[in-house]
C-alpha cells in the first residue's frame, strides 16, 4: 500500500528529490532543463553524499552529484529554507568537493574536474526576481575577460518573474518542482518533465522508499519530542536544534554564525552529536571544541 505522506510530497522536499535523482537519467533530465543545455551523465549518481577532508573540519553532505561525458561534475541541492547563510554555504561546499578531487600527492592542478553547483529554492535569495543566477568569474576592471577556472555556482529561484527569458519547458518545470501531480505533468510537453514525474510517481510506490520515508518521519518526530521546545528560534526551529540553542544560552550569548550553523545542519545524527557535547560543555567555547571531535 502507498505511503499517503510520501505521496503527498513536492519535488521541493529533499527525501523526494533525493530519492528521484537516484535515477541517472532523471537527474541528467533536471539538470538539462535548469541550464537549459543538453547534458548526458556517465555513470550512477550519488545521493547524500559525505565529504570530510579532515576529521577537525565541518564536513558537507550533497544532496545528488553526478558527472557527464566531459568530466564535468554537477552537484545539485533542493533548499526548502532560506537560512541566511546559502551564499557562502555554496562556497564552502564547493570548496570542499574540489579538495576531494585531487589525489594525494598529485601537483598538476589542471587535473581539477569543471564543476557545476546547483542550488534550487523557492525564493529569491538575491532579491532581483529572476528564475535564474549564474556565477562564473568575471573580471570587474575589464568584463569580458572571465577567470575560466572550471567553476560555475548557479542559485535557481522558482518563483522568478521575468518569464520572457525562459523556454516553456523551464518555466512548467519551475511551477512542477512546487506542485508534483499528475496534472502537472500530464498538462506539459516537454518528454523531459514526464519522464522525471515517472520516477516521481516510482519513488511514490515504492514500498522501500515508503518504509525509508516512515522511518527519517519518526526519527525527526522522536527528535522534536525529545527536544521539548516549541517555541520559535529563528522562526519556528524546533526538536535538537533547538533544545542545543537552549542548552547553550543557559550559559552565555550564542554567537550568530554558532547560531546560523546549528539551524542550517540538517544531519540528525550530527545534530544528536552536538546535543549531548552542549549538555556537558561549560561555555560556548567548550561547546566549540567538543562539537568539533563529534562533526
Amino acid at each position: 500500500m502507498a505511503n499517503t505522506k510520501l505521496q503527498k510530497l513536492n519535488l521541493l522536499d529533499k527525501f523526494l528529490f533525493d530519492e528521484a535523482m537516484e535515477d541517472r537519467e532523471t537527474y541528467q533530465a533536471v539538470i538539462s532543463i535548469l541550464l537549459e543545455n543538453e547534458v548526458e551523465l556517465l555513470g550512477k549518481t550519488e545521493t547524500e553524499k559525505e565529504l570530510r577532508v579532515s576529521p577537525e573540519l565541518r564536513q558537507v553532505r550533497l544532496d545528488v552529484v553526478g558527472m557527464d561525458r566531459e568530466g564535468t561534475i554537477y552537484y545539485a541541492e533542493m533548499q526548502q529554507r532560506n537560512t541566511g547563510n546559502l551564499i557562502r554555504r555554496s562556497r564552502y561546499y564547493q570548496a570542499q568537493l574540489d579538495v576531494s578531487l585531487l589525489e594525494p600527492g598529485s601537483t598538476d592542478f589542471n587535473l581539477l574536474n569543471d564543476s557545476c553547483f546547483i542550488l534550487i529554492a523557492p525564493f529569491d535569495i538575491f532579491g532581483r526576481g529572476l528564475y535564474r543566477y549564474t556565477f562564473d568569474g568575471v573580471c570587474r576592471e575589464c568584463p569580458d575577460l572571465r577567470l575560466e577556472d572550471g567553476s560555475l555556482r548557479v542559485f535557481i529561484n522558482t518563483k522568478g518573474k521575468n518569464r520572457e527569458s525562459f523556454s516553456q519547458e523551464f518555466l512548467d518545470f519551475m511551477e512542477y518542482i512546487g506542485k508534483t501531480t499528475d496534472e502537472m505533468a500530464g498538462s506539459t510537453a516537454s518528454q523531459k518533465i514526464r519522464r522525471i514525474h515517472r520516477r516521481v510517481c516510482a519513488v511514490r510506490e515504492s514500498e522501500k522508499a515508503g518504509v525509508k520515508y516512515m522511518q527519517r518521519w519518526e526519527e525527526i518526530a522522536y527528535a522534536r519530542e525529545d527536544g521539548k521546545i516549541e517555541g520559535k528560534i529563528e522562526g519556528k526551529i524546533e526538536g535538537r536544534a533547538a533544545s542545543i540553542l537552549e542548552l547553550l544560552e543557559e550559559k552565555e550569548p550564542v554567537p550568530v554564525v554558532l547560531r546560523e550553523e546549528i539551524i542550517a545542519e540538517e544531519s540528525e545524527e550530527v545534530l544528536k552529536r552536538w546535543l549531548q557535547a552542549a549538555s556537558h560543555a561549560e561555555s560556548i567555547e567548550e561547546f566549540v571544541k567538543r562539537k568539533a571531535l563529534f562533526s
